[in-house]
């Protein structure tokens, strides 16, 4: 087995050992796992590596590539995920579609997280696990030089489990009809976060944009109840996520503060955050215009 070593450590003839060695470690799994808050950043508008870069150095856990609500493809999916492995932020791929031919060969093309919107029933949960793992857990199809391993040849014996635990799972609830059975969704063997879409699922509601309603807060109560039943019961903590309030920081704050589970948040996108900035900028020169004007 070819196996570069990696960070310094020190050479081993367990096989196991090593394909561990070679995976590029999971910050968002190490957040969420050790209590901390892990925060992501969407890309839904710039395709180039450097806004991963930006995000690395604005201090954010995780980069959110937006295949929902963008126009990208995979290779533009597939260089962003690359850069953000290499800068030591996790790659997470929000695809559009629950099917194989999107989430496999996003996590081929290197993402260590996948995000499906719109999951609906236990067994449309249970389709992601499929499509997202190797056996014995899904039925993803084997593959090699995965740069979630750092493109070392490591065979399959090896590289499936290391690659299955280096994958973070992540259904999104966003209807009240999934809401009602979030218990059998976050029970579902092989989903890691459950995650919120609070715009969607206000939408749902018939409260669009009401973040404040009691309803929503209601409703996170009983996700990272869910949660909380589905970690006792798999022995390992799966998470309840924050979504669909970048503008609401405070209302991020609250949920995670009422609940220990909510571990994980969708923090600030590339197209908010310029438009805000644009603003801002054009709010400085209109009243500059405004005060020269006046001197005239």
């Amino acid at each position: 087995m070819t196996v570069a070593a990696t960070n310094g450590s020190a050479s081993t003839s367990d096989p196991l050992a090593l394909a561990r060695q070679a995976a590029v470690p999971n910050r968002l799994k190490e957040c969420v796992t050790s209590g901390r808050l892990a925060h992501s950043f969407s890309i839904k508008l710039v395709k180039t590596v450097e806004i991963v870069h930006y995000a690395a150095a604005a201090g954010y856990d995780a980069v959110l590539i937006d295949l929902e609500h963008s126009s990208f493809g995979l290779e533009t999916t597939n260089q962003l995920s690359c850069a953000a492995l290499q800068v030591g932020v996790t790659p997470i791929v929000r695809v559009p579609a629950n099917t194989s031919d999107w989430i496999s060969r996003a996590l081929d093309g290197g993402a260590a997280a996948v995000i499906v919107p719109h999951v609906n029933s236990v067994a449309e949960a249970e389709n992601v696990v499929r499509y997202a793992k190797f056996a014995p857990l899904g039925e993803r199809s084997a593959t090699s030089g995965m740069p979630i391993l750092r493109y070392n040849s490591v065979p399959a014996k090896y590289a499936n489990p290391v690659a299955n635990d280096a994958t973070v799972v992540i259904c999104m609830i966003e209807t009240e009809r999934a809401l009602e059975i979030a218990d059998d969704i976050a029970a579902v063997e092989g989903v890691d976060i459950i995650l919120i879409g609070s715009s969607d699922l206000t939408a749902d509601m018939g409260i669009p944009g009401d973040f404040d309603n009691a309803r929503l807060a209601d409703a996170y109560a009983r996700v990272s109840s869910a949660c909380e039943k589905a970690s006792k019961k798999h022995g390992r903590p799966v998470t309840m996520g924050i979504g669909g309030l970048n503008g609401r920081p405070d209302l991020i704050e609250k949920f995670a503060s009422l609940h220990s589970n909510g571990r994980y948040a969708m923090s600030g996108a590339d197209n908010g955050m310029m438009l805000s900035a644009m603003k801002a900028g054009a709010a400085k020169c209109k009243v500059m215009s405004d005060k020269l004007q006046a001197y005239n």
